[in-house]
This record gives structure tokens, sequence and C-alpha cells, in this order.
């Protein structure tokens, strides 16, 4: 028997008549394919960390903390612009007070120090002391110390008898007119000895002598000018200190004049400002063994005052007091002064006045209305011969016995 090729074809027919063709079934295949590679990869994906109650107590707690922080942050910068001025204004007096403060314990400080090293001194000498208590420091216009030797007896009779008040009239210029005037000396190599003896019964005879714990020598000058500048500053709450050398005629009613222009600054340095060569040569007088600090050869020092007289305000003599451990001394005392205020906030005063010639160059001024303030001549570093010379140079130059109690500061 064989089949007709008619009925298997009628067979196929049927096929697609009633049931799925071909074509639909292999679609439904890789669909169902892809949708098995769906959900396998998506049971095999590692899941993300689950947020547990502990974590969100804890993120709630930090959202809490910082808000104080923005609530702050909101109220300052909602400060208006009159109480930021306010602020300012007032911070400003609080700095000023400090100021004032701060001035008043290096005073203090200063005046401890110096009583310190006196007392230290006293220990070892049985001498009159001169540190007053804090508390009792007598407030004055100017204190001026006139720097002396042990061989200057003579010149010290010379001021005294010139331009110097004596006796009750130097406690008079003190109370009425709040200046002090002291000879300065220390003390010789053996304390105690015949040269400070004299000079104590020179004392007890005129009362006008400072003592200074310091070794007098002529070397010494720079040493001796620190230590008298710490030890008035501590005795006395001046406005002014001055130093003078013992061979230099002073006016003080026109001196007093200078200083009460100057009297509402700070920091003041007064003299006859001069820049002088440094001098490097070996035996030559003023010479400087420092001389290479300097610069180069020929160089000029810094502007200072000359060492005959100047003045420097109480600010400035409390510096040095509280520094004087650590201030360079150089050969001359007039550079190691200027040197001592070299970067410091200070008005350095060119005074002419305190720097005439003896006569005829004084007299000639005084003629004219001037009257000078200090009369030396620059060949001597002061009045060649003064004790032959003081009294011409006071009664040709000098502003009158009477001037200084009838001139106001």
């Amino acid at each position: 028997m064989g089949l007709k090729i008619g009925s298997r074809s009628g067979a196929y027919k049927a096929a697609g008549a009633n049931g799925v063709s071909s074509k639909w079934v292999s679609v439904l295949c890789i669909a169902s394919f892809c949708l098995g590679v769906f959900v396998v990869s998506r049971l095999l994906t590692v899941p993300g960390p689950v947020r547990t109650v502990e974590d969100a107590i804890s993120e709630d707690h930090k959202s809490q903390e910082l808000r104080p922080l923005l609530k702050c942050e909101k109220k300052d910068t909602s400060l208006v612009a009159g109480d930021i001025l306010s602020q300012v204004s007032k911070t400003h007096d609080v700095i000023m007070a400090l100021d004032k403060t701060i001035s008043s314990l290096e005073m203090k400080l200063a005046a401890a120090r110096s009583a310190k090293a006196e007392k230290e001194e006293r220990s070892t000498a049985d001498r009159k002391p001169v540190i007053e208590p804090l508390n009792n420091r007598p407030k004055v216009f100017f204190v001026m110390g006139i720097i002396t030797a042990f061989s200057s007896r003579k010149r010290r009779d010379s001021i005294r008898e010139t331009w110097m008040p004596q006796g009750e009239d130097l406690g008079k210029l003190e109370k009425e007119k709040g200046i002090i005037i002291r000879f300065v000396i220390g003390h010789s190599a053996t304390p105690g000895g015949v040269l400070d003896r004299a000079i104590d019964a020179e004392d007890a005879q005129h009362n006008d002598f400072l003592r200074l714990n310091h070794v007098e020598g002529y070397h010494e000058l720079s040493s001796k000018t620190q230590i008298y500048f710490s030890t008035v500053a501590a005795k006395w709450d001046a406005d002014f200190f001055i130093k003078v050398d013992d061979d230099v005629h002073v006016n003080l009613g026109v001196v007093g004049s200078i200083l009460d222009r100057h009297r509402s600054k700070p920091r003041v340095y007064i003299g006859c400002m001069k820049s002088g060569p440094v001098l490097s040569q070996k035996g030559m007088k003023y010479q400087e063994p420092e001389y290479w600090k300097f610069g180069e050869e020929g160089n000029k020092y810094f502007r200072h005052a000359t060492g005959q007289i100047y003045a420097i305000s109480k600010d400035l003599a409390t510096y040095v007091s509280i520094n004087g451990h650590i201030l360079h001394r150089y050969a001359n005392e007039d550079v190691s002064l200027g040197s001592w205020f070299i970067g410091l906030d200070v008005e350095h005063i060119d005074e002419r006045s305190l720097c005439c010639g003896t006569p005829p160059d004084c007299e000639w001024k005084t003629q004219a209305g001037n009257t000078c303030a200090a009369s030396f001549d620059w060949s001597c570093s002061g009045i060649c011969k003064s004790v032959e010379r003081m009294e011409e140079v006071h009664q040709r130059c000098g502003e009158g016995n009477g001037a200084i109690w009838h001139t106001s500061f």
C-alpha cells in the first residue's frame, strides 16, 4: 500500500488551521528563556544594608545636635550695624584700659627690680637707702641728674654757686615747681673707703646727692647712665628725666619751658641731635672698639643726642629700667642711649638751645631775647676750665637768679 501525496499535504494544512504555528512556538521559547535569565539574576544579587531602628534613631539625634549650631549662626549674622559699632567701641575702651594697666605694672616692676638691687647693695655697705616705697613716689615735673666723679668737688661747688639752688631753695624748688636736682655718683671699688666717706661728708653738708649701685670709672659711663635712669624712675614719678654733665651751664627756667611744650607726648628724646663719625683707630679719644658693627670704615653713627645734656620722657626711662639687663653698652654713653631707642616708636627732638656756646655766643642770643637752655664748648665737651669760668658764663648768659620762680609750667 502506498500513501498518496495528496493526503499528506492535507494533514499539514489541518495542523495550521487548528493549532499554533511553528513561528509562534519559536517566539514563545525565546521569551521564556529571557524571563528565566532575568529571574535568576535577581535572585543572585546581594541585598543592600537594611536600615535598622537604631540607625534611624542615631541619625535623628545627630540632626538635633546640629540644629542649635545652625540657629546660633543664624543669630550671629543677624546683628545690626549699630550693635557691631557698639561692640567695637567697647573693645577699644577695654584695650585702652589694659594699656594703662600694663604701663602701671611695668613701672612697678622696674621699681621693684631697682629696689631689690639697692637692697642687695645696702647689705654689703651701710648707706642711706634711696629707693622709696612704690606708693610713696612723689609726682614731679622733671628730675635732673648731674653726672659727677669723686675728683670733681670743685666743679660741683662752681655749680652750687651759680645756677643750682641750695639749701632751703632746693627744697622749695621741689615742692613748688616739682623739679628735682641731684649730683649723681656711685661708689668706689672698695665701698666705705676714703672716697666714699668724702662724698658722705659732702652730702651731709649739702644734701644734694643721689648715690647709685655702681662702681665709678670713666669707661663705665654707659652702665652708669642706665643705672641712673633705672634708679630715678623707681624713686620719682616724673614726666621727664634729664642727664647733664658737671661742666655745663644750665638755665632751669628755659629747660622747664622746653619740656613743658612736649609734656603731652608719650615717648620723646630731647637734645642736640648729631651723627658723628665712628672712630676705629686705637688710642683716639672716643674710639669705638665695636666700630665694625656700624658698617664700612668711615661711616657715621645713627642720630643721637650729644652727651652733655639730654632729656627723656617717663616711658623711655621705664623702658631702660625694665630692659637694662639686655641693653648693649657701647664705649660712648650718648651712643649707647641713642642705640637703645633705635627701632622704638620714639620722637627725636633736635633742640639747639641745649647746645649753645659760651660767651659771646650765648650772650648774643640772650641779648636778642633767645636765652639758651644750656651752654658749653664743643672743643672741650663742656665749659673749658669750668671751675674758673662757670661764674663768668652765668653772669653773661644766665637767665637771672629769680627766673625759675617766675616761670609757669
